[in-house]
């Protein structure tokens, strides 16, 4: 394979780099549309674990579309939609920016009957999140159980089990990728083309092919704040349909408008860099480096994926890699992560690609 002066430079600084902070990672850019740069270094897979990038795929792409059939508006409350949801004045929006006061993590796994089918799982964890209590901060802390709440939410916006609406999704905006849930936590592919996350030691087991966060396994696999698995060409499609929609060339119903509304800013600097369900830069420590604009879009995932596009330089970033197999608590790759887009931006740079 004959790579680019950009792409030498990556895998040469990669190669560097990876060691003991994850066992491979592919990396993906386009500018204009193009792609400028395709290189994986180490040991790579065919699909990754998408871990929370499953938020901005399917939960907000999901809650744009049901907005724009006009199933619920920025006053929206949560209640008006879920009548047994206890915060009254708890808006929508609040969910999508992380802002509600809803934890951001709770070991659901631990109450859920792995036994019973998924619907009937489904009902135990509403019945748990029924009884939260909210802690208004002044930031916005990141929440999972926020993510959660919109899970039940999009079902009854479009009155369809979540498995359902993600394949109405799919078929409207993914149609031709690999992007999937694993139901049940069961596949049909070859389990060798699924990149190994951790040894789990609730499941006492090297999790390959199975989804990695636990919530999302004790729910069957499918959910609104992980669950997703894709190759490098699925996250890749999805960064140019991200692209498309902001551009107002996207061949779906989404108006350039809505996806534009959604990609703002959406809470007052200093309290949460958050947009519609994207994230957005945090001056001096953004993910995406130091180089993407404070208007760029994306979302991180647990696992070691990312997604980031930036409108003013019309490029997009993806990294996979399953950064987790060295252990969750390895925290080499959130270094990594930023120093990848800035070789990205100062190779493009320097080659005049």
């Amino acid at each position: 394979m004959k790579f680019s002066v950009l792409e030498k430079n990556l895998i040469k600084q990669l190669e560097e780099r990876i060691k003991d902070t994850t066992p491979g990672v592919m990396v993906r850019a386009y500018q204009g549309g193009r792609i400028i740069c395709d290189v994986a270094v180490g040991n790579n897979y065919a699909y990754y674990d998408l871990a929370s990038l499953t938020k901005v795929i399917f939960a907000t792409q999901a809650m744009m579309y049901a907005f724009e059939l006009g199933k619920w508006n920025f006053e929206t409350k949560v209640s008006e939609i879920l009548p047994w949801f206890n915060h009254k004045e708890t808006k929508v929006t609040e969910l999508l920016t992380h802002s509600s006061g809803l934890p951001w993590w709770l070991p659901l796994y631990q109450e859920i009957n792995t036994q019973l089918p998924r619907e009937k799982r489904r009902e135990q964890l509403q019945q748990m999140l029924q009884s939260l209590k909210l802690e208004k901060q002044d930031t916005a802390v990141y929440s999972d159980v926020g993510f959660l709440v919109l899970s039940f939410i999009i079902e009854k916006l479009f009155d369809k089990p979540l498995l359902d609406v993600w394949e109405d999704i799919k078929n409207k905006f993914y149609l031709g990728t690999t992007l999937e849930f694993h139901p049940d936590n069961q596949f049909s592919t070859r389990v060798g083309l699924f990149a190994p996350t951790e040894e789990c030691p609730v499941r006492k087991k090297l999790i390959q092919g199975e989804v990695h966060d636990l919530n999302c396994w004790s729910l069957g696999g499918v959910s609104t704040h992980a669950g997703l698995f894709g190759s490098i060409d699925d996250v890749g499609w999805f960064s140019l349909h991200l692209r498309s929609q902001l551009m107002g060339i996207a061949r779906y119903s989404i108006r350039q408008k809505t996806a534009q509304l959604f990609a703002k800013r959406a809470l007052p600097e200093g309290k949460g860099d958050w947009a519609m369900g994207y994230m957005m830069p945090t001056p001096g420590s953004a993910s995406c480096g130091t180089y993407f604009s404070l208007d760029s879009i994306g979302h991180t995932g647990f696992t070691g994926t990312s997604v980031w596009y930036d409108p003013k330089m019309d490029m997009s970033v993806i990294i996979l890699s399953n950064r987790v197999l060295y252990g969750s608590e390895n925290k080499a790759f959130g270094k990594l992560r930023p120093e990848i887009h800035n070789w990205i931006v100062e190779n493009y740079r320097r080659s005049g690609v």
